[in-house]
């Protein structure tokens, strides 16, 4: 199910993209990328509709994911 971004607390918003950008796995190259630069790259591809935040009922889980990668599976 997407969540529009919109809808969030700015609060709830910010952490949401906090964990995300700290998660294992999430890699930015050999250059290392501090947190509020990591975020407000998120926040400018949820803006621009690059990426969506997803919400998993069967899992409960959230997570942020490419939308041409959700192109019918909605």
């Amino acid at each position: 199910m997407r969540i529009p971004h919109q809808q969030l607390d700015p609060d709830t918003l910010q952490n949401l993209l906090e964990e995300y950008a700290t998660r294992d796995g999430t890699d930015y190259g050999e250059r290392e990328v501090n947190l509020s630069d990591k975020v407000a790259s998120l926040r400018r591809q949820l803006q621009s509709g690059e990426v969506v935040i997803w919400f998993e009922p069967g899992e409960e889980s959230v997570n942020l994911v490419l939308a041409e990668d959700l192109r019918g599976h909605e």
